[in-house]
Order: structure tokens, then sequence, then C-alpha cells
């Protein structure tokens, strides 16, 4: 595997990791160092009580990538360039558990309830996931989410008023334009979500070891 890549996973307030948390570690070399490497932390970590779990433990290189804590790291060309670049983004599977998540909110939703009843649920949900992934290549899978939510709502609200008219329903829930809201309460949009950077520190990050001479 060639080329160090640099990754930064913090917890941040709604953000908390599964006990134990699990690690991903990027080495420079063959396969065959990674391996050696592996088998080596085995040994330390037996030590120490620990193992490795085989079925979380993964040897590949980052041109194929690798999934880690929901996220898809993997090494891209640049469109327009020659150049390649290491991309974090939100994982298939993680998109796919929100997809499943916005479903089962407005599923369990009782159609009798107002509409904000439905948003105040669905909100919170939205915007926990997507600062998780901010930090990441994130700006189309929060656009696709977008088209997604904007799709199970008004599925929502076509059954909450079976015989009501498109036209009726945006007059009451949209006002006249296509994203539904009521008094105060709004679908968060994440399609419009701007996304950041980690930025590695590396050197900036004092350190209490002495360099080695």
């Amino acid at each position: 595997m060639r080329g160090d890549v640099h990754g930064g996973f913090c917890e941040r307030p709604g953000v908390k990791f599964p006990r134990p948390t699990h690690r991903c570690l990027m080495v420079k070399g063959t396969r065959a160092d990674a391996e050696a490497l592996r088998d080596e932390i085995a040994g330390v970590l037996m030590g120490m009580g620990l193992r490795l779990s085989p079925e979380k433990t993964l040897v590949t290189h980052i041109d194929e990538g690798l999934d880690f804590l929901g996220w898809r790291i993997q090494r891209h060309r640049k469109k327009g360039e020659d150049r390649q670049y290491v991309y974090t983004y939100p994982a298939k599977k993680a998109l796919r558990a929100i997809c499943h998540k916005v479903k089962d909110v407005c599923r369990g939703t009782n159609i009798d309830q107002p509409l904000p009843v439905l948003l105040h649920r669905l909100n919170p949900v939205l915007r926990g996931w997507c600062e998780y992934f901010r930090p990441g290549v994130s700006s189309k899978t929060f656009q696709y989410l977008d088209q997604i939510v904007w799709r199970q709502v008004w599925a929502w609200l076509r059954r909450k008023h079976r015989k009501a008219r498109w036209k009726a329903l945006r007059r009451r829930y949209c006002n006249g334009g296509w994203w539904p809201s009521e008094g105060e309460a709004q679908l968060l949009r994440t399609g419009s979500i701007s996304t950041t950077r980690y930025r590695y520190r590396g050197a900036a990050i004092p350190s209490p070891w002495k360099a080695a001479v």
C-alpha cells in the first residue's frame, strides 16, 4: 500500500462512538508488511487480554477502499486532473440506514397527528446524521437524502389527506411551493447543509516525546 493517509475522527456533542471503539490503522508498505503488522498487533493485544476480530480486521489497498465508522475511505483520481486524492464520504451502508430510519419515522407517526409532530421527530435525526458526515465529501449524499426525505414526507401527507389534490396540499403545507412546512416548523433541507474538511494538524500538535537522535 503506497501513500500516507491521515484521518481524524473525534467525538462531538451528539456523536458518540461505541465501546470498545474500533480502530483504523493505515500503513505505508506492501501487503506483506501490513499482514506482518497485523500479526504483531494481535500478539500485543493477546498479552492485554484482547484480540482482533477476524470479521472486522481488513487488509486492503487504499485504491480499493474500506468502510470505517460509517465512512467510506478510498483514493480516487480527481476529475480533470492526473493526481489522486484520498476521499472520505458516507458509506452506502450508512446512507441505507438513514433512509430506513426516515421511512420508519414517517411510517411510525400517526397520520392523525399534525405535520409539525412529524417534523419535530424527523429533523433531529437528519441534523444529527448530517452533522456527523459534514467533515467529508458529502454534498451529493446530502442532496440525495434531501430527495428521499421529501418523498417520504409527501407520501405521509398524501396518506393523511387521501382525497386532496396536489395543488391543495401545496397551498396548505408549502405556501404554494413544494417544501413542506407548517407554522414555524419546516422540514430540514439536508441538501443545503454545507460540508467542512478535516485539516490534518500533524506537526502543529505538541508532543511530549523527544525525537530520536
